[in-house]
């Protein structure tokens, strides 16, 4: 599998063939998790867009990070920078962002610093905005004990069983159970813990409404309406700020039935046939 070095760690990635689309479609995904569960999506989309994924520094293939004297920073910014330097790598010019949860803010952000190559974004179950200090302060102390309690002789016992409605719906496939438990114990800590922690301060949450209000991309959101981690009403509070949301009418916010925390598990074609009608809506322009 191809890797790329950022940051002094080694990031995996793939990238599907391309097609005759210059515009690529590139999936970041959330905390604790990889690039494994963008694969459906990818799936149905890649014969009509080039389809890039990858596993953020510190989670997933790419969570050997080196020990270094200087902490690393682990906000949404330096992802989004890390994003950049992949970009650069793969020398592609044009990148429709989609991101889940965590990776929708960095996305967000994605589209922030790098305005010329980023045509538009769409978040799946990524929202916010407001900022509750004792939900917070309670998400971030499960958050934390979450990383500290991990060990790796877990991997060995059968406890998938843990994830089987970790924020969905229905209880997930087995295999996707067994996926999130490899993913949360191969997660490297100070990332998991870094990631968490800067991501959901006072400052960084309240940032977020006037991010989106002023990126001039179109942005897109899809919430489900049972998701218990970001509830659809902070999906739509984030996208009221964004111009597009406003012209739409409030078309720019997808609301998927019967859908909890990981739309493009539970949803797939649901996710994939709005992401097809997004990417119709924004054709990218043709090199001549």
């Amino acid at each position: 599998m191809p890797t790329v070095e950022i940051r002094g760690t080694s990031h995996f990635y793939e990238l599907t063939a391309p097609v005759g689309s210059p515009q690529v479609l590139v999936f970041v995904h959330g905390w604790l998790l990889s690039r494994s569960y963008w694969q459906p999506l990818i799936q149905q989309l890649s014969p009509q867009c080039q389809c890039l994924s990858y596993d953020l520094r510190g989670f997933g293939a790419s969570s050997q990070v080196p020990r270094e004297t200087t902490p690393q920073p682990y906000d949404p910014a330096a992802y989004a920078e890390d994003l950049g330097q992949l970009l650069d790598h793969l020398q592609i010019e044009s990148a429709w962002l989609v991101g889940h949860s965590l990776g929708g803010t960095i996305a967000l952000w994605g589209a922030k610093l790098l305005p010329g190559r980023v045509r538009g974004v769409t978040c799946i179950n990524a929202g916010g905005g407001v900022y509750l200090q004792q939900e917070f302060e309670r998400f971030r102390s499960v958050g934390r004990s979450l990383v500290q309690w991990r060990h790796p002789l877990l991997g060995k016992l059968p406890l998938d069983w843990m994830f089987a409605k970790a924020g969905t719906v229905q209880p997930m496939a087995q295999g996707w159970r067994r996926q999130r438990l490899v993913d949360y114990l191969a997660a490297h800590g100070p990332a998991a813990l870094g990631a968490l922690l800067e991501s959901t301060t006072q400052e960084q949450v309240h940032r977020l409404p006037s991010l989106v209000a002023q990126l001039p991309q179109p942005v897109y959101f899809l919430a489900g309406d049972q998701d218990p981690i970001m509830p659809p009403r902070y999906v739509r509070h984030l996208a009221s700020f964004h111009g597009l949301f406003r012209e739409s009418c409030g078309e720019s916010l997808t609301e998927l039935r019967d859908c909890g925390h990981m739309a493009m598990v539970e949803q797939t074609e649901a996710v994939a046939r709005r992401l097809g009608e997004i990417l119709a809506a924004h054709p990218a322009p043709v090199k001549v």
